[in-house]
């Protein structure tokens, strides 16, 4: 299968214009409040089945995101996190537990992911992060799957299978994610494996990478691997490159709707290139197939912004087949430059789960529903 690469360009980023239709809401402080005291949460996705469609559970959904106890400074939950899961019924969310044995975890911590029910087992696609046991924090990023048995009652998981590498980044297309040292937004990627099904009923998994042909400080790329039928996964050429734009386009994962695939991702606004000005939000393109040809949705990209008055608000966008949206809840508030900055980072961070949003889709065209 030969991909038709989407290019995401400066020049298309030129026509981005913020109005009714693509900004969210302002959170209140009601809705930034935590889902429990104890924890910050981000990150999120549901168990799925093979189509995406959220799986049901005791009367709700399960759900997983990152999460780690709540602390004076909320930036150092990167270094902590490890994936739990939720009860969701409604818009209300319940902690069950953290997901695996930490003796079983490859990492030193885990990073975002996604979950698949099929035939009664479950998988749990993950990144792990730095090597446990290293002395001092890394920023290496590996790519891993875990299988349990299904259970339907409260404790949802059998034990978890001991993870396996799902494939490693080849150095030709994809830049191995392996630096010792850095800094949010600028580290390398090689992360947020998300499972994907076609309806010929093939597998693949795509991801968060960096480009090793085209390396640069921001060489931002939409990864993807296809499975074989022998067992592995083969690397192919990526859904979207955005070399000399953006440097990270974080948790990608397509949605089918209509006759259509829709591929959907997060970025920042302090990762896109120097020059280019535009939000923290949720971004996407369009095709008939997998292989493309790809065209940015609304003709730039952007689906979901910030907005202009929180432009950190929330982050990590996920879309259901049903076109709902889940985030979290980020840096909410408005800076107050008489607070000093450890104790504001803490008092404006909601680390919870953000109202969900819900889009409409007309083709290439897509809409923020407001209620």
């Amino acid at each position: 299968m030969k991909i038709q690469t989407c290019t995401w360009t400066s020049e298309a980023l030129q026509g981005l214009q913020l109005d009714n239709t693509n900004q969210a809401p302002i959170l209140d402080a009601d809705q930034a409040q935590p889902m429990s005291p104890e924890l910050d949460v981000w990150d999120a996705w549901p168990l799925a089945d093979p189509s995406g469609n959220p799986v049901t559970w005791q009367d709700g959904e399960l759900w997983f995101a990152l999460a780690v106890a709540r602390s004076d400074d909320p930036e150092q939950r990167h270094h902590l996190a490890r994936i739990h899961h939720f009860h969701r019924t409604g818009d209300k969310f319940r902690h069950v537990g953290e997901t695996m044995p930490e003796e079983i975890s490859p990492g030193a911590r885990e990073w975002s992911g996604s979950a698949r029910l099929d035939n009664g087992i479950v998988t749990l696609f993950f990144t792990a992060t730095g090597q446990k046991g290293d002395p001092q924090l890394s920023y290496e990023q590996r790519l891993f799957a875990t299988k349990t048995e299904w259970q339907d009652e409260e404790n949802p998981f059998a034990a978890w299978s001991t993870p396996t590498e799902i494939f490693t980044a080849d150095g030709e297309i994809y830049r191995p994610a392996d630096e010792n040292e850095g800094v949010p937004g600028k580290i390398k990627a090689f992360r947020d494996p998300s499972h994907y099904r076609d309806r010929d009923g093939r597998d693949y998994v795509l991801f968060t990478g960096s480009s090793a042909g085209k390396p640069s400080t921001h060489d931002g790329l939409i990864g993807l691997a296809a499975a074989q039928e022998g067992g592995g996964y083969w690397l192919n050429h990526p859904l979207v490159e955005a070399t000399q734009v953006n440097n990270e386009l974080e948790r990608p994962h397509i949605v089918e709707f209509g006759d259509a695939l829709y591929l959907f991702w997060s970025t920042q606004r302090g990762v896109f290139a120097p020059g280019i000005a535009a939000p923290t939000g949720l971004y996407g393109a369009t095709a008939k197939t997998l292989e493309g040809p790809w065209t940015l949705l609304n003709k730039t990209g952007l689906v979901v912004a910030n907005p202009v008055e929180r432009p950190t608000q929330a982050y990590s966008w996920w879309v259901l087949p049903d076109l709902t949206v889940a985030s979290f809840v980020d840096y909410w508030g408005p800076e107050d430059p008489s607070v000093p900055e450890l104790q504001s980072r803490r008092a404006r961070f909601g680390g919870t789960f953000a109202p969900f949003l819900q889009l409409a889709i007309d083709g290439a065209r897509t809409t923020l529903v407001k209620n």
